[in-house]
């Protein structure tokens, strides 16, 4: 599994081609640098570089590629690549060389108590912002750089779940702020945000996440009102005089401030009965190990290209349990 991090690794950074990759776990702080990889096993990873990271995308047989940003509190083996492969085995199940998963991942802090590192980690996320705009400007340049008999057809999308939304919406705006004169290009066939750690005002014209829409063909918004990390979220935010509710708990405040390609599913029937106790991580499979209602969905806008709607007059759709 090819991957992306700005977590810094152990030893110094020496650029050796095809050298070996360990993370320092105990290290936190988000690195300038980034590291393109290659994951072998478990605990086994290889630093290929841009080049051979992008070429390798490029040459894969999958159609599109999905950027998977994790939450807070998630390391690389006992959370994030796990998770990985089974979306990605999902995706496979469903149809082989559809979508190949590429997780980004960034410096979570590993000490104990929620509270504690929930608030490590959202510095983590903002600080991590300069680092993944850095990627996508050298995949402008990649791409830019291609000769037109030999362009790059991959669809690019990307899914984020809980904070990692907060990383996509720090790095959409320093990308913007530094690299960028006219705005964000489309870059994103689909972007999905499930369980969003971010203000449910985000997604409005005049806030932070509004380039997030400004850069996708379509938004979706997955939440559920009862996800309790989100309350252990807000719990945080409140000790910190920070008080809003999350976009994963109640979707946007306003549909009538975001962009229209923004939509909104409730997911309320079956968050907690899909990830028991917590009902935060509800994108993957269902109680019984099958694809579950949030994963389908978003195989299916995949495939189409456009958002499935159960009413096409309104953007706020519920996600039923069962249909």
């Amino acid at each position: 599994m090819l991957f992306i991090t700005n977590r810094a690794p152990k030893g110094a950074l020496q650029r050796v081609p095809n050298q070996k990759f360990e993370f320092d776990l105990d290290n936190n702080a988000p690195a300038n640098s980034v590291c393109f990889c290659q994951r072998n096993g478990a605990d086994d990873y290889t630093e290929i570089g841009a080049s051979a990271l992008m070429n390798a995308l490029k040459r894969s047989e999958p159609k599109q590629i999905l950027l998977l940003i994790h939450g807070f509190s998630n390391l690389p083996e006992p959370d994030i690549f796990p998770r990985a492969q089974k979306l990605q085995a999902l995706f496979d199940k469903k149809s082989p060389n559809l979508v190949q998963v590429v997780p980004l991942i960034w410096p979570c802090d590993n000490d104990f108590g929620i509270i504690k590192d929930y608030w490590d980690d959202q510095k983590s996320a903002d600080l991590s912002a300069p680092a993944f705009a850095r990627v996508l400007q050298k995949f402008m340049a990649w791409r830019d750089g291609a000769s037109e008999q030999d362009p790059c057809l991959k669809r690019i999308n990307v899914l984020a779940h809980s904070m990692g939304n907060r990383v996509l919406r720090e790095t959409m705006n320093w990308w913007d702020k530094y690299d960028l004169a006219d705005g964000v290009p489309l870059l994103f066939r689909n972007t999905f945000m499930v369980a969003a750690d971010v203000v449910n005002e985000t997604l409005e014209k005049s806030e932070k996440g509004a380039l997030i829409a400004q850069a996708s063909r379509n938004v979706s918004v997955y939440f559920a009102s009862d996800d309790l990390a989100l309350r252990s979220s807000k719990i945080s935010n409140l000790k910190n005089k920070v008080a809003s509710r999350r976009l994963g708990h109640t979707g946007p405040e306003d549909m009538s401030k975001v962009a229209n390609n923004v939509y909104a599913f409730d997911c309320d029937d079956f968050n907690n009965t899909y990830d028991k106790p917590k009902g935060h991580s509800y994108f993957l499979e269902d109680n019984k190990g099958l694809s579950g209602k949030v994963f389908n969905h978003i195989y299916d806008t995949l495939v189409k290209g456009r958002v499935s709607l159960n009413t096409q007059q309104r953007r706020v759709n519920v996600l039923p349990l069962n249909d």
